[in-house]
């Protein structure tokens, strides 16, 4: 029976999700696929979210991956498998489609769908001693074409390769190298370096750090009429409250107090 549950805690204008299925090395059961994207769903509603920090339990592992034990009655031949990929392929896309920025801090192990959900972050923080994999080769699945597209845009098509084709541990060093993570830091550094940049994002402006994720993800090729509302969001941000406090801020020579609004 699939278990585990992901915790949401909200401070300082920081969500901080933990994915929590010890056991399973933080193996991602259905029912957490759903909580994501209901948290995904419930951010979008709320003004003291402005940035969403995505951890494991412990430090043994982001996710091992999907929980292998929903796959005997939700992905045991060719109509199960194509739901399933919609209910992993819906949260991804709901979190990838966050308008506030992402971090995945990565401990551990960071494999197959724990991979896939940390390609859909805006930034990727290891711990040295971490690693990245994709063992559909070895298990003989067909990855969703969504998904290899989201891990190509997240980790570049060199590390999206080396994945795939070998289904082989990459290195949290290496696919550091190779760009697919944005920070290394070692085990003893790397919560505190997670928490110094969420905190440091949650300081900005809410508006602008949308505007501008928009405008990456247009960027980037995202379609579905991403280019016309971050253009939308650019013209509110230029005249929003934020920008005067913003403008007020810098020549009183005092930290900004944004609202986001």
């Amino acid at each position: 029976m699939a278990s585990g549950d992901v915790s949401v805690t909200i401070d300082g204008g920081i969500a901080r999700l933990v994915l929590s299925n010890p056991e399973r090395r933080n193996a991602i059961s259905s029912g957490m696929w759903h909580a994501l994207a209901a948290f995904a769903a419930d951010a979008a509603r709320r003004t003291d979210v402005r940035v969403a920090l995505i951890r494991g339990e412990g430090t043994l592992a982001f996710s091992g991956g999907a929980d292998i034990s929903d796959f005997s009655a939700a992905r045991s031949d060719a109509s199960g498998a194509q739901t399933y990929d919609e209910l992993v392929e819906s949260a991804c896309a709901a979190i990838e489609g966050l308008g506030c920025p992402t971090v995945a801090l990565l401990r551990g192990a960071c494999v197959g769908a724990g991979a896939a959900l940390a390609a859909s972050c805006d930034i990727r923080i290891a711990a040295d001693d971490a690693f990245l994999a994709i063992p559909a080769a070895r298990l003989g699945l067909g990855y969703d074409p969504r998904g290899v597209a989201r891990l190509v845009r997240a980790y570049g098509s060199h590390a999206a390769r080396q994945l795939f084709f070998t289904a082989e541990r990459l290195p949290a060093r290496r696919a550091f190298e190779m760009g697919a993570l944005d920070h290394l830091a070692t085990p003893e550094e790397v919560d505190a370096l997670a928490d110094k940049i969420a905190a440091r994002i949650a300081e900005n402006a809410p508006l602008t750090l949308k505007a501008a994720k928009l405008s990456i993800r247009a960027a980037e090729g995202v379609g579905g009429g991403v280019l016309t509302e971050a253009r939308h969001l650019t013209q509110v941000a230029n005249a929003s409250a934020d920008y005067r406090e913003g403008r007020l801020a810098f020549a009183e020579k005092r930290a900004p107090r944004f609202t986001g609004s």
